[in-house]
């Protein structure tokens, strides 16, 4: 039997398992959570891996027989390092949007068209490049202390490393900073200078089979990649096959085999984790819509989801737009959500619950037929994530 090891280090928690290469059986598990909020210290994301993987026989460190390990991670973000290698600051992630403006600039100066046609996406807040335009701006002293940038899933493979490895990626993660040409499999340098003000270190891009280094005890670390593309990965997704996932935010996304570049800015022109690409389409606000609305109502998921399924499709005309952190598709960074259609006949819990659900979805259905438009088959959906749990959800 030959082990290895799985990390998902997301936005919300890290979850690890031990998994039989080759029966697929998981032996193993563990999770453990991430501060709340858009920007963390790293050391949580380690910390967090110490914590899942405590119960596992060895600790995680691969001397129980673990053949290999591999890190997936929330996407974009921006983990800033100085010359020693010590980060900076606490990193920035995909759902903080305090770098819209310098978005904005971004696509102004250089056209959207421009963007989609080199990097595959047009700038919203989410992106590592969006992110480096803020630091130089806002944070200066902070800034001038860079001397290399990192993604989340990046810093946690480096760490997990033995000292001295060098810093490595794949075209996944590298595909969702915004100074990558996914057609061309290369950084974008004068992208991410321009943006920042001066060049940085950026890590090597390993193909997928690659690895970037070993842990202390010599244990493989393969390249990783970002969330979605690891999702894609792990379904084995085909033509015809369109994924939805309904984490903290909602994606949307298939595995296709040429490059995408949506100068719109609604399809993220991606690549995958096995060579190919990764059209994506991302909203926001997922299943914390889910859990907003079962706050409010006083009530848990599983109740919400059954008090969901009482109500009349159209939620009797209630309609809950749940920009409840704002958006990224539509870029409307500022927004906030609203509920609309409001009678005395409507205003139920049930109604209510069912308005999340419909909300929620109706995002991502656009999502779906986003990707139609450009050309990806649609034959059949698979939902994911966690609230994919909820019957409401998937009915």
């Amino acid at each position: 039997m030959s082990l290895v090891l799985g990390v998902d280090s997301s936005t919300q928690s890290t979850k690890v398992v031990v998994v039989d290469a080759e029966t697929g059986a998981i032996t193993h598990a563990g999770r453990a959570p991430h501060p709340d909020g858009t920007e963390v210290d790293p050391a949580a994301w380690l910390a967090a891996f110490g914590t899942a993987t405590a119960e596992l026989p060895d600790g995680g460190d691969g001397s129980a027989g673990v053949a290999a390990l591999s890190v997936a991670g929330q996407q974009h973000g921006m983990v800033a390092l100085d010359e020693a290698g010590a980060v900076v600051r606490p990193a920035l992630l995909w759902n903080d949007n305090r770098s819209a403006p310098q978005a904005a600039a971004l696509t102004a100066a250089a056209g959207a068209a421009w963007w989609a046609e080199h990097t595959g996406s047009v700038p919203v807040a989410s992106f590592t490049v969006t992110k480096l335009a803020w630091l130089a701006e806002h944070e200066p002293g902070a800034a001038a202390r860079v001397t290399g940038v990192l993604l989340p899933h990046d810093w946690l493979s480096w760490r997990l490393a033995a000292p001295g490895t060098e810093l490595f990626t794949d075209r996944g993660d590298a595909s969702g900073t915004g100074y990558f040409s996914p057609a061309a499999g290369t950084w974008l340098p004068d992208v991410l200078a321009s943006a920042f003000g001066r060049p940085l270190a950026l890590p090597r891009v390993l193909p997928p089979s690659a690895t970037g280094g070993a842990t202390p005890a010599g244990v493989p670390i393969a390249a990783g990649t970002g969330d979605n593309a690891a999702a894609a990965l792990g379904l084995g997704v085909r033509p015809g096959d369109v994924v939805v996932s309904l984490g903290t935010s909602g994606t949307v996304f298939a595995s296709v085999s040429a490059p995408t570049a949506d100068a719109s800015g609604i399809v993220a022109g991606f690549c995958d984790a096995a060579g190919g690409f990764l059209p994506l389409v991302c909203t926001l606000n997922a299943a914390r819509v889910l859990t907003a609305a079962a706050g409010l109502l006083g009530v848990d998921l599983d109740a919400l989801s059954r008090l969901a399924l009482t109500a009349p499709p159209g939620a009797g005309g209630l309609v809950l737009l749940p920009y409840l952190d704002g958006e990224r598709t539509p870029n409307l960074p500022e927004a906030t959500g609203s509920l609309g259609g409001i009678t005395r006949a409507n205003l139920t819990a049930a109604n209510l619950a069912r308005a999340a659900v419909e909300g929620m979805l109706c995002g991502l259905a656009d999502g779906v037929d986003a990707l139609r438009a450009h050309g990806v088959p649609v034959r059949r959906v698979l939902l994911i994530g966690g609230a994919a749990a909820s019957p409401a959800v998937r009915e």
